[in-house]
């Protein structure tokens, strides 16, 4: 049986800011499932406390080595979600209100937060005799375990046998701080040069899972390509190339127990493929949520995102003007960027008959757009992997998405002719192209028995857990070997 230890700084459901998240709380599930003996490691975050989880405490103030100090901390260990996941606790690090920074910024001793997680959590497969064969870590927050595995631990025995895989989630994010980190976390200061973790005059975190891991993926095939280019490469493609032989792209999962239009239970109705009347209802109920009105000939088109520039939202307001000269109705729910907000209301008031818009985060809201949108819009200027597309599919929603990321790799462009394909695609950031996408789709859905067939055929893709599990374990088998 394969040993395997998740290292992620968040995970569904003890916390989460992302889709991060997701994964590192998903994947070990279903992988548990097919045989792999898996371990997660997070932090024990006060988001995590209030949960009242049935705990064992697996390791009692050890103390440890840390930059210029012994630090002490604790581990607890949970298996509610029927693998056993390791909680690292110490308040001067976790003990706070939110992941990673509030809104005025970051916390400003991140760096020293997730080097002590990265290292503690290596101090603690140790203390509960867990090696393993392969140790799996997530973004910037567990990069440095990476580090120290190469350059702290890599004589001793307990580790001999492991080999890693580094998942980069989003490129763009990297964990850049300042030279005195090295020391400050306890790592060598000979590391500061650009073969290791120099980066334009700083540390950079990312690197570590970059240059020290025995392979290292991304969330789709297309992102692990785009990468390595000047474009998307965010200053590190020219890297990334040289580890090109070791780096793959596997499409990330979503959890159809979760995302089932038949039985969820945030919908006024379920529906199936075969039986869309639930689909109308939900329709209806979308629609009265967001003070709008639709007959069944106009597309009703939903967007679930944060309300950001990556995330597209800058062109869809500059297509507003000509989206509504289409029969179109859009919602929209999300938060984020300031100025983005502030264009949407001011939107919202201009188009009071069109434009329905909520500036916040609800679940049952967000469950509904995806049921009852007729269409939905994803315009990202860049999208490692993407889910809301994969959600949208489940339940009928037909994408309309730029061509990028997961978001090409899941999204098939419909064929009239053959009748084809999964949703509508464009490939230039305008606002132009995106329109033209949205006029495409309302031309099929303008005959109805073709529409209905595409629904069909959009909630019948599989993009299961089971799936995308299969293809991590196949990778673990093949990296072990190395």
């Amino acid at each position: 049986m394969m040993k395997i230890v998740f290292l992620a700084s968040e995970a569904v459901p003890f916390a989460k800011t992302g889709g991060l998240a997701d994964v590192a709380g998903s994947l070990p599930a279903y992988l548990s499932r097919l045989g792999a003996d898996v371990r997660l490691v997070m932090p024990f975050y006060t988001e995590v406390r209030k949960k009242g989880l049935p705990l064992r405490k697996v390791l009692d103030g050890h103390r440890m080595a840390f930059g210029p100090d012994h630090i002490s901390f604790s581990a607890w260990e949970s298996t509610a979600g029927g693998f056993p996941v390791l909680f690292i606790e110490n308040d001067r690090f976790f003990d706070r209100d939110f992941l990673y920074g509030t809104s005025a910024g970051d916390y400003p001793d991140n760096g020293e937060r997730f080097g002590f997680f990265s290292k503690a959590a290596l101090e603690t497969l140790k203390a509960v005799g867990f090696p393993p064969r392969v140790l799996h870590c997530h973004d910037w927050q567990s990069s440095l375990a990476l580090a120290f595995l190469k350059h702290v631990y890599g004589g001793e025995p307990f580790f001999q046998g492991t080999r890693s895989l580094f998942t980069i989630h989003n490129l763009a994010y990297q964990g850049l701080y300042e030279k005195a980190i090295l020391e400050r976390v306890g790592l060598p200061d000979s590391l500061f040069n650009m073969n290791d973790l120099e980066f334009w005059g700083e540390v950079n975190f990312l690197k570590a899972g970059i240059l020290y891991s025995t392979a290292l993926n991304t969330v789709s095939p297309r992102y692990s390509r785009e990468i390595q280019t000047p474009e998307f490469g965010c200053g590190l493609d020219g890297l990334l190339r040289t580890r090109s032989s070791v780096l793959y792209g596997l499409l990330n999962g979503v959890d159809y127990a979760a995302w089932n239009p038949e039985s969820d239970p945030l919908l006024p109705r379920g529906f199936t493929a075969s039986d869309l009347a639930g689909k109308k209802a939900c329709r209806e109920e979308l629609l009265k949520l967001f003070g709008l009105e639709a007959g069944p000939e106009t597309m009703v088109s939903g967007i679930v995102s944060r309300l950001a520039g990556q995330k597209g939202l800058d062109i869809v307001h500059e297509a507003l003007s000509a989206l509504f000269d289409l029969d179109l109705r859009l919602v929209i729910l999300g938060t984020g960027e300031t100025k983005i907000q502030d264009d949407l209301r001011a939107a919202a008031r201009a188009y009071p008959s069109k434009l329905g818009l909520k500036i916040a985060f609800d679940e049952r809201i967000a469950h509904t757009i995806y049921a009852g949108s007729d269409a939905f819009l994803i315009p990202s200027k860049y999208e490692p992997c993407g889910l809301t597309q994969m959600y949208s599919l489940r339940y009928g929603a037909i994408p309309i998405v730029r061509a990028t990321g997961g978001l090409d790799d899941s999204v098939r462009a419909y064929d009239p002719t053959l009748g084809s394909g999964n949703g509508f695609k464009f490939e230039r950031e305008t606002p132009e192209a995106l329109t033209g996408a949205v006029r495409n789709a309302l031309t099929v859905f303008a005959r109805p028995e073709s529409w209905k067939a595409l629904i069909r055929s959009a909630m019948a893709e599989d993009f299961s857990w089971e799936k995308a599990a299969g293809q991590y374990l196949e990778l673990y088998k093949k990296i072990s070997t190395l």
